[in-house]
């Protein structure tokens, strides 16, 4: 069950965070928000899944291991394209949508993740690696 927890805790960051993101959309706009699934959003559900395995990696490794580093560069590498690249293309989308006028679905302009919406992604995969860790481990 020990290397199980390896696996769980990604899956339950995600889960967690995506729950998480759809309470607030719905109180945001006052009605259950299904239009408002996916990219975007607080808390950053891809932040909330590297940041829970590598949090688990250091609560159970310890920050020396090798693993946590192989973690942190990747959680670097996905939070800086949430932050940056996905946000871009948010942008772009919007700027495409403004020309058009071809009576097509408008692209999703809602992409990338503020670092606001980042840092809650991220403090949302420590706690549910901490939990996972604790009642599991």
């Amino acid at each position: 069950m020990q290397g199980a927890l390896y696996l769980i805790t990604p899956f339950a960051a995600w889960l967690v965070a995506g729950c998480l993101k759809f309470a607030i959309n719905s109180l945001r706009a006052g009605r259950p928000a299904f239009g408002l699934i996916g990219y975007g959003g607080l808390p950053s559900n891809h932040s909330a899944i590297v940041s829970s395995t590598a949090a688990l990696i250091a609560l159970r490794e310890g920050m020396a291991h090798p693993a946590f580093g192989v973690a942190v560069t990747l959680a670097f590498i996905v939070m800086l394209d949430a932050n940056s690249l996905r946000r871009q293309i948010g942008r772009h989308a919007e700027a495409i949508n403004k020309l058009r006028d071809d009576g097509e679905k408008p692209l999703r302009e809602r992409m990338g993740h503020t670092r606001v919406e980042i840092a809650a992604g991220i403090a949302t995969g420590c706690v549910v690696a901490w939990a996972l860790n604790a009642l599991m481990g």
